[in-house]
């Protein structure tokens, strides 16, 4: 019996450090496809950081096909796009309280809801084609134009510009869209 138990344990142990194993694997085989980023801006007593994931566009058609018009998008890839502020903000003519927030897109062909939603969640989706978002802790939606590049965007890139005025910037494909960010 002792032996039985001696063995069981072993079995066990060794498939433990097997399923970790393929995780692993199967996470950096993840990451490789959609490499992980985090943008900062600093001003003054200002700070704001974005963390998202790269996709990158490999021929495909973007915006309308792979990611749908009028469904809710992680925005990125693998775990939920993160945006993080030190200081209150006004965007799109709404107070965005200090804090973190989960950012989610509802992208279409001429205006996308940008989404900041304070829940935090580990994951961007919860199944094929269903966003994890809780719409109940929404903190703030934006309705942005759409702006089209005549420059294809290969890797999705979030960045902020300070050129008139501060903006988070989401880039991929032939689509820009600028988020302005006040103070």
């Amino acid at each position: 019996m002792k032996k039985f138990i001696k063995w069981f344990l072993i079995i066990l142990v060794v498939l433990g450090i097997g399923l970790f194993g393929a995780y692993k694997y199967m996470i950096s085989q993840t990451k490789k496809a959609s490499p992980e980023d985090t943008v900062e801006y600093t001003q003054g007593d200002l700070e704001l950081s974005v963390f998202y994931n790269r996709p990158y566009k490999k021929g495909r058609v973007i915006f309308g096909s792979l990611i749908p018009y009028g469904k809710v998008w992680r925005t990125g890839a693998n775990e939920a796009t993160t945006f993080k502020t030190n200081k209150d903000l006004i965007i799109d003519g709404q107070k965005l309280p200090a804090g973190k927030y989960s950012v989610f897109t509802i992208p279409d062909e001429n205006n996308w809801q940008v989404i900041f939603n304070s829940r935090m969640y580990s994951w961007g989706v919860k199944g094929p084609n269903q966003s994890s978002i809780n719409r109940k802790y929404d903190a703030l939606i934006a309705n942005i134009d759409v702006t089209s590049t005549d420059t294809v965007v290969e890797q999705f890139t979030i960045s902020f510009e300070d050129n008139s005025g501060l903006a988070l910037v989401l880039s991929w494909d032939q689509t820009k869209i600028v988020v302005p960010i006040q103070q």
